[in-house]
């Protein structure tokens, strides 16, 4: 993967020196932690987040206090940096084809734990996407588990988590998040959380548009694609729950199986394609 030729991003916050809760000590749930979180999200059918939400609470106030540390020197942040500033580049050309403005988001590296306007997370719910700030929050440590624990190494493997989540603020520009979240209201939990499903997918899709783009500018090959489809297999929903369970809930699948995010993510792959995406009007993921 040719990333030392994408151009760094200027929306990257560099989070990992701070401190949350007046200098107290980050606090990091290890693997064993993760599984639980992961094990019981499932069996409630429910985000990480929400399980993990509380401990902001009984912590009392979260604030970030210590001075934001150069993300420049760091050659993780600086792959982090050009990936992001390379999704901008192709979502502001893609956008801008279909009469719509891109508003770049804002990558916020963190350690341990973090503060958003989605409230306190820790690393063990991995990246995620907060629309309350439009910001997308990344532990680096996650490029370790995704090689390690879950057997997906490769640089594009982990531009793919980057890109994914620059797909849901994609979604949230689009209106397609408001939208999820106002059908959610009206549907029983189990219609509720498959919308949640094909939201993830989309996102999956629109990570491989990304994929297009930069695979048509020479700086992806063939290797880095296929490194990608394994690092959308290696955390698919049945896979993560028959680690952490032993067997598979496809009810409470919260991002999709290993196959139907493969299947999306090469779908943005080889259309380039906003409109390929439609994973709310396909009948059958």
């Amino acid at each position: 993967m040719r990333w030392d030729d994408m151009r760094r991003s200027e929306n990257v916050e560099d989070r990992r020196g701070a401190l949350l809760g007046g200098g107290t000590a980050p606090v990091k749930i290890g693997g064993l932690g993760l599984v639980i979180v992961v094990l019981v999200s499932f069996v409630l059918g429910i985000n990480p987040l929400e399980l993990l939400g509380p401990v902001a609470e009984m912590s009392g106030p979260v604030q970030q206090s210590g001075a934001p540390a150069s993300p420049r020197g760091d050659e993780q942040a600086d792959f982090v940096r050009a990936v992001v500033g390379d999704t901008e580049d192709t979502w502001r050309g893609v956008l801008a084809a279909g009469g719509r403005q891109y508003q770049e988001p804002r990558l916020v590296l963190y350690r341990g734990q973090v503060a958003s306007a989605c409230g306190f997370a820790s690393a063990a719910v991995g990246p995620f996407y907060c629309p309350g700030d439009r910001n997308v929050y990344l532990d680096l440590e996650f490029f370790d588990e995704l090689a390690q624990r879950f057997g997906a190494p490769g640089e594009f493997a982990r531009a793919y988590v980057v890109a994914h989540e620059v797909g849901h603020h994609v979604q949230a520009l689009l209106g397609v998040s408001d939208q999820v979240v106002r059908e959610r209201k009206r549907r029983s939990p189990v219609e509720a959380n498959a919308l949640s499903v094909r939201q993830e997918l989309q996102a999956d899709c629109f990570a491989g548009v990304w994929g297009h783009y930069a695979a048509r500018r020479g700086l992806v090959d063939t290797r880095d694609i296929e490194a990608g489809l394994r690092a959308a297999a290696a955390i698919g929903d049945d896979r993560l729950q028959r680690r952490a369970q032993g067997y598979v809930v496809p009810e409470a699948f919260t991002h999709g199986s290993s196959e139907q995010r493969v299947h999306w993510f090469r779908r943005g792959l080889e259309s380039g394609d906003v409109g390929a995406c439609d994973t709310f009007g396909a009948r059958q993921l």
